[in-house]
Parts: structure tokens; sequence; C-alpha cells
């Protein structure tokens, strides 16, 4: 591997807080064109049945809008009424739903309608919002940072280094939910959730050989809470690096050398929308257990932009910065940016295609202490 000074580490952490406040600029220009898209909807909390009017660019498809038939106060359940009251006649081609005479005064109505972000909303209303005790979940309260390189997920990077060799780094593994206490959204959940997570993160050559040179390995516990735009975590992890069987048989002795890296961490972490296009978030973790030249303290801060909601086919455009700091660097460590395009499905899961640049510290902990700076493509599945 090759060794680059220590100042590298401090120019790309200077880079990172400078691309973050860039990106406050880029992410109020996102929020714009998105209230001009009209990519959400407000409920009418005037009416019993809700008018839900979607546009053509709305992620969640065209759907002709509902005019609501009854105000609140207005029908006692007694009469059947034969137009909407205080309302203007309903055109030819439209059709009044009428509630049942059984049916109280609130139905609820599968909107995004809470919290109120500057007259967008994000947050679904009705049984939607109201919570409860759910087992295995649809969706995540606090999602994996997507440039982040030891977050579980199924992905595919294919770099060059400087010093002239080609790699490929791949993780297979994932975060799922286990239990929750809070609303049914998949895409925006509020509320309580246990979590499990566990992935194998490893390092192939990428030449004739193709050799596995690494490999580290994560597991841990992730308890988390939403509320409004925030999102906290605290979580338990054990992570562990080995060095690959394969680069152990071309080298004789190395496993002699290996580096016996391990932490056993305790992590707190909060994630921020000031838009629902927008991801800030930082986290801190303390290792209760350390071995092979890992120290106790690491940081993880970065950002996220890129459109909400479920995307369809056509997917939309990301951006990711991610910084991550470690003790045993002297809080050195490494910078990830990440560009490309993004699809979002209906349960949350988000698949990503694009640029990848990673300068710092090697992102495999078997040669931690190695420089590296990666430039390449990658694929990355996130549930």
């Amino acid at each position: 591997m090759l060794r680059r000074p220590r100042s590298i580490v401090t120019r790309t952490c200077a880079l990172a807080l400078w691309l973050c406040a860039g990106l406050a600029t880029f992410g109020i220009a996102i929020g714009s064109a998105s209230a001009q898209e009209g990519w959400s909807t407000e409920a009418n909390p005037s009416s019993v049945y809700q008018l839900v009017s979607w546009n053509d660019d709305s992620p969640y498809g065209n759907a002709a809008p509902v005019p609501a038939a009854v105000e609140l106060g207005a029908w006692d359940g007694s009469t059947p009424l034969s137009q909407p009251t205080s309302m203007a006649q309903a055109p030819p081609n439209e059709t009044w739903i009428a509630a049942p005479a059984d049916r109280s005064s609130y139905v609820d109505a599968e909107v995004y309608g809470d919290p109120d972000w500057e007259g967008r909303s994000f947050v679904q209303r009705g049984s939607a919002g109201m919570w409860c005790w759910q087992i295995l979940p649809d969706g995540l309260i606090y999602h994996s940072y997507w440039a982040g390189a030891h977050e579980p997920r199924i992905s595919l990077v294919l770099f060059g280094e400087r010093d002239g060799r080609s790699l490929w780094d791949g993780t297979l593994g994932g975060r799922v939910g286990l239990l929750r206490y809070g609303t049914t959204n998949a895409i925006f959940p509020q509320g309580w959730q246990l979590d499990v997570e566990a992935a194998a993160m490893v390092r192939l050559t990428l030449d004739e050989i193709r050799d596995l040179e690494s490999a580290d390995y994560r597991v841990g516990i992730p308890l988390t809470y939403g509320i409004d735009q925030w999102q906290f975590k605290f979580a338990m992890y054990h992570l562990s690096s080995h060095l690959g069987d394969e680069f152990a048989i071309a080298n004789p002795g190395s496993l002699d050398e290996r580096i016996n890296y391990v932490r056993d961490a305790l992590v707190l972490g909060a994630s921020y929308y000031p838009h629902p296009a927008w991801r800030l978030y930082s986290e801190a973790g303390y290792s209760v257990n350390v071995d092979g030249g890992a120290e106790p303290w690491e940081f993880q801060f970065g950002t996220e932009l890129a459109r909400p909601g479920p995307t369809g086919p056509h997917g939309t455009p990301f951006l990711a910065v991610n910084a991550h700091l470690r003790e045993e660097h002297n809080f050195g460590g490494d910078i990830t940016t990440q560009a490309g395009w993004l699809w979002r499905g209906e349960s949350g899961q988000v698949m990503r295609l694009g640029a990848h640049y990673f300068n710092g510290k090697s992102s495999q902990y078997q040669t931690f202490d190695d420089s590296e700076e990666q430039i390449g493509f990658g694929m990355w599945y996130d549930l």
C-alpha cells in the first residue's frame, strides 16, 4: 500500500467541511425545485374525504383527484345528502363519495400531511400515522450512511489506486427491522425501532489473479427513534478484521504479521432533515474493547441529497459525502464522496449507481494505517 503524509488527511477533512457548507446552498435549491414540481400534497383539514392531487411528476404516480363530499359538521348521519354542502356543483364527469350513515366524522387519509415543513408535508396521516406495535416492520427509521465505508449493505465498488493497483471492495449484508412501536409508513416512519445489522466487507485484487486480500466483519444491534425531522440511534456493534486466505497462501509468513484489529463499540448518532430532500447526520462511537492498533474513539459526519419518496423507474440524482475520524490516526481519517443516480422503492429500499472517490486511511482495517486514494465506480443497495 502507498503511504501518504498525514497532511493529506488534514486537507481532506478541510475539503469535507467546505463541501458540507456548499451543500447547504445546493439543498435549498433542491427544496425550491421540489416545491415547484409538487412532489407532495397537503391534506384539506376541513373535509371528511380529503382532496388528493398529484401532478405528473409525483413519485407516487398519477391519481385522479377525489373531491370532498362532506364538510365537517354539515351532516348528522340521518339525512342523505344529494350534493356536497358549501361546495360548487360537481362536474358531470366527477363521482362524489358520500360517507355511510354509520361512519364517524373522521376518515383515515393516506396522504402526506405531518409534520408541515414550510408547507411541504412528508409524514403520513391517518392509519399510517397511528402508533402501534409491528413485528418485522417495513422500512427503517435510521438509515445507513450512503457514503459510509463500513455500513451494512450490498455493494460493489471497482476502483484504481495511485500506486497503479486495481481493486474491488464488496459488501454483503444489510440492516432490517425486528420490532417497532410507531407509524406504519415505510418511507419515513416515526417511533421506536429495534434493528439488527450484519455485513462482510471484502477486498479483492482486480487483475489476472483476483485474490481475496482481506475482510472486515461487522454485526450490531441498533435501537432507533424518529420524531418529525429528527432520527436518533443508539447501537452496539462488533467489528473484526481478517487476512484473506488467498493472500496468505500467496505470501507465506503473512499470517504471522496479520493485524488483529477489533472494535466492540457503543454508538450514539443523530440525523436531521432540514428539507425532505436533504439529510445531515453525525455520530460518535466509543469502543469498550479494542485490539490490533484500534483506539476507543471514532466520529462520523456527513450529508446526503436526493429527491424523497419512491422514484419509479426513472430514478433521481443523488450526492453523498461522509467523513470518518479515528483516534488511532490522531483524529484524522478519511473522506468519501459519491454521486450518481438513485432508485427508491415503495418500502424505502434504495439502489444507487455512481462515481466513487475516497481519500485517507484505508477502508480495510487489516491495512488501517495505510493511506489510499480511490477513484472508481460503484453500485450500492440499502434495505
